[in-house]
């Protein structure tokens, strides 16, 4: 069954009439096409009959040898008000009542479409387009495994170029190369040193390693349009107790969040259970963030793993686990794993253990 298929039967069990993407994650997974996405309307219209795009013509030639969907092209000149109309029509979807519509999707050109279908029902792809994502296929597992022994690599090429001195900057270039000599494109590179470490999303600048620092390392790359995510922790010299309390205390709340993930489970049960381990700690204050979020073809992604979230995790569903504890003026903790869910629990795509590194 192809994926159009698989999204038609999702449509049909939603009661939704009209699914319009925009350019990005979504078109991209449905049809493998990654179009230019701008000012002008470039919309992927899917009935329960019929499926085609509204095409800038500037665009048609090149997004037409990714797809066999048929086009509605406009020029310029004309504007693209009377291609949307013919989209429509050929989708019988003028009075579509239930319509979903690409969250990513430009304000302007979401209003194009529902200003068309004045009775109609709007709602985002959760239900539809986006519960499919959440479930990945064998070839995407591959994929993401693929990325994430990528991301190992780089990691532990990070490790063996740190000595005290060097900056986070070029910490996080080593990274880079890393990743490009894997085959990635690499994505980001969070590089924290001693109280830096404590801002969750630290800019990685020009403050130097110093010995004695404690440093967070999250760091991800993109190879084949899936992505990679992880967070590791390195100390230069001999770590402290308090270090190393807090530490234990972390990865200890990545074990009880690991213990709570099962199918069946909603994706807030993960998220208290790494949770309560940290304010029993004492430090709830002090984890500032979810405990997860999705990953694919985009680094946050659903399904979310936190404390609202009313999302049944279910086989195949790929999420981070990574709690952490900040402590202002002094270091940050986090140790991220993404995992996929199996019938029996988590697997984690990584090789790389979250144990400390510690650089002599």
């Amino acid at each position: 069954m192809t994926r159009l298929d698989r999204l038609r039967d999702q449509m049909k069990r939603e009661a939704v009439d009209l699914v319009v993407l925009a350019p990005g994650a979504h078109m991209l997974w449905l049809t493998g096409l990654a179009p230019h996405g701008d000012e002008r309307p470039l919309l992927l219209g899917v009935s329960l009959t019929g499926a085609g795009f509204v095409m800038p013509a500037l665009e048609a030639e090149s997004a037409r040898r990714g797809t066999d969907l048929p086009f509605v092209t406009w020029t310029d000149t004309e504007g693209p008000d009377a291609a949307l109309d013919q989209l429509l029509s050929d989708l019988d979807a003028g009075d579509a009542g239930v319509v979903v519509l690409d969250e990513c999707m430009r304000a302007d050109h979401a209003a194009l479409v529902t200003d068309r279908l004045p009775r109609a029902t709007r709602r985002f792809t959760a239900s539809t387009i986006g519960a499919l994502r959440m479930r990945k296929e064998a070839g995407e597992y591959k994929l993401l495994k693929q990325n994430a022994l990528a991301a190992d690599r780089a990691m532990q090429a990070a490790w063996a170029a740190m000595t005290p001195g060097m900056t986070e900057t070029a910490v996080a270039q080593v990274v880079r190369d890393s990743f490009a000599a894997s085959g990635a494109q690499p994505l980001f590179a969070i590089v924290g040193t001693g109280a830096n470490g404590a801002m969750p999303h630290h800019q990685t600048g020009d403050s130097a390693l110093a010995t004695g620092d404690s440093v967070v390392m999250d760091i991800g790359g993109r190879i084949a349009g899936y992505s990679s995510d992880i967070t590791r922790m390195a100390v230069l010299g001999s770590p402290s107790e308090d270090y190393l309390s807090v530490h234990a205390v972390v990865e200890e709340a990545v074990q009880a969040a690991l213990a709570a993930a099962r199918p069946g489970v909603p994706a807030s049960h993960v998220d208290l259970a790494a949770r309560q381990v940290i304010a029993d700690a004492g430090y709830a204050e002090a984890f500032l963030h979810r405990t997860g979020h999705g990953l694919g073809s985009e680094v946050h992604e659903p399904p979310y793993i936190t404390g609202a979230s009313d999302t049944i995790l279910d086989e195949g569903m790929v999420f981070s686990i990574e709690p952490g504890i900040y402590l202002p003026g002094r270091f940050g903790i986090r140790l991220e794993d993404i995992v996929i869910l199996r019938a029996d629990g988590p697997e984690i795509l990584s090789d790389l253990p979250r144990d400390l590194k510690v650089i002599a």
